[in-house]
């Protein structure tokens, strides 16, 4: 973009503010989504829907693709206290949407997570939910460590009571937390829900919980984990079929495992692949089976780097950073980002049980994409360089 260092206008200063680098990644990554949608979504919308409405859902995620490269470009030029605000209501607004799924939600695959708008089709709010609440949390955390400063600076003791903020902010946070967490497992989605605590937990330990209590809190996830297998029936029979392909159905992985396989180094080629034909969610959740099998080895590479690039080289730009919000908000967004990406692709290679999660802005669907448009332009927004020494002009 041709924009002079002296234009001060709104573009002129996000332009020069903002990390661009990682703006071209995630572009890049909105880049793929719309291959891997030509790749993917016609043979599933015709084994679906029809060959009539094949060009419908195309032309869909298209328009979709674009508004959530919109949605990330606006709310990068937010402030940080702009993001929080703008968090705070998105956060109570997605609660509320997603509470309302269990009284006036539709239910597919055994869940109640959607609801219907006319004109826009389905939601699905608990994915808006996610960067909303991990800004609100770091907010929340940060207000408990800037008041535990405060009293320090002033040479007051340690105070443990409840009315204290060192105490009443956190524990709000983990009050919001539980609500959610009662919504999500009512619906049911376990898997959303193990996003949220986990991103949570990530912030909590960054903005200094006690190592001990950390350990604690990992081995209560450990006990979770093992009640829900016992407990669960469709988590017991995930892991079973993980651990032992023989006990149970394991058709889409085998086929996923086979696409890797067919594909090879360089891929079979755009549009000659075989599995989406036959794997019920090659656009979504096994999109990167897809890739790899039209496109080899080397494009899924790419995808995994520019993945791990993007987390990177976030964390690198908070290394400076002095404000603890700022600082808690982005790792939150980071987390959940590379956690998703990390949970999808693994999935995929039957690295770990299966779990329905899309693959960031790669895998098809309007909620997911506008979602996490929504975290990384909060994330670029709280990483634009602010004071005096701007990036282009040191």
């Amino acid at each position: 973009m041709a924009i002079s260092r002296a234009d001060n206008s709104v573009l002129g200063r996000w332009w020069w503010t903002i990390d661009r680098w990682t703006l071209a990644a995630l572009l890049a990554l909105i880049g793929f989504g719309y291959i891997m949608m030509l790749a993917a979504s016609p043979a599933v919308a015709e084994r679906v829907i029809g060959t009539a409405a094949r060009s419908l859902l195309l032309a869909k995620q298209v328009v979709f693709l674009g508004l959530a490269a919109s949605l990330m470009v606006i709310v990068s030029m937010l402030s940080p206290k702009g993001v929080r605000r703008f968090a705070l209501l998105g956060c109570l607004a997605a609660l509320a949407l997603t509470a309302a799924t269990l009284v006036i939600g539709f239910e597919t695959k055994g869940a109640r997570r959607w609801l219907n708008f006319p004109l826009l089709g389905t939601m699905q709010p608990s994915e808006f939910l996610k960067p909303c609440f991990a800004v609100v949390a770091a907010w929340l955390l940060s207000m408990g460590k800037n008041a535990a400063a405060a009293r320090a600076a002033e040479g007051r003791p340690k105070d443990w009571g409840i009315l204290h903020g060192r105490i009443l902010w956190p524990a709000a946070a983990v009050t919001l937390l539980a609500v959610i967490a009662v919504v999500l497992k009512s619906q049911p989605d376990f898997g959303m829900l193990m996003v949220v605590v986990s991103v949570f937990l990530t912030q909590f330990f960054v903005a200094g919980l006690n190592l001990i209590l950390v350990g604690i809190s990992a081995l209560g996830g450990v006990g979770l984990a093992i009640g829900a297998y016992f407990v669960l029936p469709h988590v017991r029979s995930r892991v079973d079929r993980f651990l032992d392909p023989a006990v149970g159905d394991t058709f889409q992985i085998t086929k996923s495992m086979e696409a890797f396989g067919y594909g090879g180094l360089f891929g079979r080629g755009p549009g000659e692949g075989r599995v989406k034909n036959l794997i019920p969610d090659a656009h979504a959740d096994f999109v990167f089976a897809v890739a790899g099998e039209e496109f080899g080895f080397i494009i899924c590479a790419l995808i995994l780097v520019l993945f791990g690039f993007i987390v990177v080289r976030g964390l690198w730009r908070l290394m400076a950073e002095n404000d603890m919000f700022v600082v808690l908000a982005a790792t939150g967004l980071l987390a959940q980002f590379g956690l998703q990406a990390f949970v999808n692709m693994a999935s995929t290679l039957h690295l770990i049980p299966t779990k329905g999660m899309t693959l960031p802005f790669v895998s098809y669907g309007g909620s997911s994409v506008l979602a996490i448009a929504l975290g990384m332009g909060m994330l670029l927004a709280l990483t634009r360089r602010r004071g005096p020494r701007l990036e282009g002009r040191e």
